[in-house]
C-alpha cells in the first residue's frame, strides 16, 4: 500500500511539475534549462571535416549570438553509428531551441560562414541525416554545469548516457532516484555531472539522459568502480520503493570526445 501511494504521489507530482512548466516556461525565475541534442550522422572523409569546420566558423557563434549556451560540440568515440558527432544546446525556453533554424535561415552573416556546409550538392552531401531530441532539465540540477576550468579540453572525456524505462511510471520513479541521492553519490565518486534532462520530444520515450565528465576512460571506470561501491548506493538501490522492479529496460552509453568548438 505504501509503494502504491507512493507511485501515484510520484505521478501526480510530476504531472502537475509538467503543467508548471508549460504554463511558465517564459518565466526566468524558474531556472531551468531546456537542452536540444543534435545528432550528425556522418561518413569518414570529407563530411567530418566539413561539419567540424561548419561547428567552429558558423553554427556556435550564430547560436551564441542568440543567447544559446554554453554548446557543447563533441565526437563520438565508440559505437555502432561513427563518425558522427552530437552537437548539446542549452536554451532558456522551447521556444528559443525549436525556432533555432528559422532564425539562422534568416540571418546573411551565418549563411556566408555556413555556405560550404549549408549548400552542399545532393552529389556531395554534408551529412547523411540529423536527428534531434528535445529535454527539460531535472529540477534538482537545472543547469548545465561545465567541467571546471581546470580540466583541460584536449585531457577530457564525456560520458552520455540514457536510461530508457519499461513504463511511464517507471520513468517518474527513477528520475525521483536522482533527487533522493543518485547526485551527491555521482559527485562522491568523483563524477563531473554535466547535465540531467528528461526526454520531452525524442527517441525511445520515456527516457532520461545525463552527462558526465571525467580526464579519460581510466578515470572513467575507476569512478564507476567507486560509485557501485559506495554505501549510500547499495542502500539507494535497494529501498523498496525503487528496487520493487527494474525501472531501467535498456541503457545507451556513448564515450565522446569534445571538438575544437566545443564550449564546454
Amino acid at each position: 500500500m505504501q509503494r502504491r501511494q507512493f507511485l501515484a504521489a510520484s505521478l501526480a507530482t510530476s504531472a502537475l511539475a509538467l503543467a508548471r512548466d508549460a504554463a511558465a516556461q517564459g518565466d526566468a525565475h524558474s531556472g531551468r534549462e531546456f537542452y536540444q541534442i543534435r545528432q550528425y550522422k556522418l561518413e569518414s572523409g570529407p563530411q567530418t571535416k566539413l561539419a567540424g569546420s561548419y561547428f567552429g566558423d558558423a553554427l556556435i557563434p550564430a547560436l551564441t549570438k542568440l543567447g544559446l549556451g554554453p554548446v557543447g560540440a563533441f565526437s563520438a568515440d565508440f559505437g555502432a553509428e561513427t563518425p558522427t558527432y552530437y552537437l548539446l544546446i542549452p536554451g532558456s525556453s522551447v521556444e528559443a531551441l525549436v525556432t533555432v533554424d528559422l532564425h539562422l535561415a534568416e540571418n546573411a552573416d551565418f549563411l556566408k560562414a555556413a555556405e560550404p556546409f549549408w549548400n552542399a550538392p545532393a552529389s556531395s552531401p554534408a551529412f547523411q541525416r540529423v536527428e534531434s531530441s528535445l529535454l527539460r532539465a531535472f529540477e534538482g540540477w537545472p543547469k548545465l554545469t561545465p567541467p571546471p576550468s581546470s580540466a583541460t579540453k584536449a585531457k577530457r572525456i564525456f560520458q552520455m548516457r540514457t536510461y530508457e524505462s519499461p513504463s511511464y511510471r517507471d520513468h517518474v520513479v527513477k528520475v525521483d532516484m536522482f533527487h533522493k541521492g543518485e547526485f551527491d553519490i555521482f559527485k562522491t565518486a568523483g563524477f563531473n555531472s554535466v547535465f540531467y534532462g528528461d526526454m520531452l520530444i525524442g527517441p525511445r520515450m520515456p527516457c532520461l539522459t545525463y552527462m558526465l565528465s571525467m580526464d579519460n576512460l581510466e578515470q572513467l571506470n575507476s569512478k564507476w568502480a567507486a560509485f557501485g561501491g559506495n554505501p549510500d548506493w547499495k542502500k539507494l538501490s535497494s529501498d523498496p520503493r525503487y528496487s520493487f522492479e527494474p525501472t531501467v529496460s535498456n541503457i545507451t552509453n556513448l564515450v565522446l570526445s569534445p571538438l575544437a568548438s566545443s564550449q564546454i
